[in-house]
């Protein structure tokens, strides 16, 4: 059987309301139990003050109990007995048997109070005495309008906390609907925003309250899920403009060769530069693949500062030395960075590609570690970067000027995908001037 659950609303209204029933409760028996005492208390103060005054009206004749002044036996509500020992010297003119017998138990007894519950009548024996106990003296009232007093006191208290419970539960209702609205407010707005728009907000300032309070994390939230919708965003932009530039001219060769004799210079030179198109397609999807592990896994391990340096040197060996170029690679002491080797070797290669793409004759790659960072600086005697184009070339698509002002080739996918590689990686990459030349550099967490 499944149980229903409930909303928080509900809930909430449903402790408030068990809480202010709980407190209600112990209220109206304590208010009821006190007013009871006091009236019992107020019924045997009259019962003592009729005994004073019958007592005053007693006196002794020859050294036996005897009645000066009679007891006003017309009264209403009369009921007094004077007793010589047993002998009954004076009784109600209206004698009920039951209290009779009370009366006489009380003095055989030597107790004072008693209340004979079948003629709800309250009993107090108080004893004549002179040197010795000549008597006793029994004096008795009805305690039914004081019973009736306590019985109208609880059933006006019970109706009376019935209403301030009734009005309780409405006023908790009010309340806590009124203090979740802002709650269900943000819920619909949440809902909205996610399938239309992911740049709202909810909360402008200083979180004041709680509520604000959960307004501020939200909006951080959303901002870290818009940014993070934004990267994809990115991200799929350059897979789509990057792979696309190889696959069209793997496309575009192969059927070139398809039409060619399979024994001629132009078949081999066609085959080749599918080759040298499948490479960079394979160079794309493993810089990819190293982006998202960077992304994922973030800082590891500690490794060889100095191995993926060189590795990524000798992915542009070839490029440099059919260009009649060299590159260098200094380290002035073994370091550990703590990204992953081939994350750092994706990162370095575009870089170099970049430089070798652009020196004249000679590309640096310098390693050194400065305050917890390792720092790979790269170096060429090229042109340099525009000022006003060093953070232009980290987007997507970008692609610069050779030094006689066309542009070179490529997608314009790799500095971006470098940035993006180091940032994930907790580092950083950086654009300047070198004198004669440009200069990027790579900060990585040592290890």
């Amino acid at each position: 059987m499944r149980v229903p659950r409930f909303g928080l609303r509900a809930r909430l209204t449903a402790s408030a309301v068990a809480g202010a029933a709980i407190a209600l409760t112990v209220l109206i028996t304590a208010f009821n139990l006190v007013l009871d005492a006091r009236l019992r208390t107020d019924a045997d103060n009259v019962l003592r003050e009729r005994a004073a005054t019958v007592l005053r009206g007693l006196g002794t004749i020859d050294g036996r109990l005897s009645v000066i002044e009679a007891p006003d036996l017309g009264a209403i509500d009369a009921q007094t007995w004077i007793f010589a020992g047993e002998q009954t010297l004076e009784q109600p003119a209206l004698l009920d048997p039951r209290n009779q017998q009370a009366a006489l138990m009380l003095v055989r007894a030597g107790r004072s109070f008693k209340t004979v519950d079948s003629t709800d009548t309250r009993l107090l024996a108080v004893a004549v005495r002179q040197a010795r106990r000549l008597g006793t003296v029994v004096v008795g009232a009805s305690v039914a309008p004081y019973e009736s007093s306590a019985s109208s006191a609880l059933l006006g208290s019970v109706i009376l906390g019935v209403i301030m419970l009734a009005a309780i539960a409405a006023l908790s209702r009010w309340l806590i609907s009124h203090a979740l609205r802002p709650v269900a407010r943000m819920t619909a707005e949440a809902a909205d925003w996610g399938e239309h728009d992911l740049s709202r907000r909810f909360f402008a300032g200083e979180p004041h309250d709680e509520l604000s309070r959960l307004a501020s994390v939200l909006d951080g939230l959303l901002a870290r899920l818009g940014e993070s919708l934004r990267r994809e965003q990115r991200l799929t932009a350059e897979v789509s403009h990057e792979l696309r530039t190889p696959l069209a001219k793997i496309v575009a060769e192969a059927e070139l060769a398809a039409g060619r004799d399979r024994s001629s210079p132009e078949y081999r030179a066609s085959l080749q530069l599918i080759r040298r198109h499948a490479h960079d397609l394979q160079q794309v999807l493993e810089t990819l693949l190293a982006s998202a592990r960077a992304g994922d896994s973030g800082r590891s391990r500690a490794g060889d500062a100095r191995a993926p340096a060189d590795r990524a040197a000798a992915r542009v060996h070839e490029l440099l030395a059919l260009q009649a170029k060299s590159i260098e690679l200094a380290c002035e002491q073994p370091l550990k960075v703590a990204v992953e080797t081939d994350v750092v070797e994706r990162i370095l290669s575009p870089l170099l590609e970049n430089a070798a793409r652009f020196a004249r004759q000679r590309v640096m790659l310098e390693i050194s570690g400065v305050d917890g960072e390792v720092i790979y600086e790269i170096r060429d005697d090229g042109p340099g970067v525009d000022p006003l184009e060093r953070e232009r070339i980290f987007e997507p698509g970008f692609r610069g000027e050779q030094a006689n002002g066309e542009l070179h080739a490529g997608a314009g996918l790799g500095l971006s995908l470098v940035r993006r590689l180091a940032r994930g990686a907790g580092g950083e990459v950086e654009v300047g001037a070198s004198g004669d030349g440009a200069s990027f550099t790579v900060r990585l967490p040592a290890g």
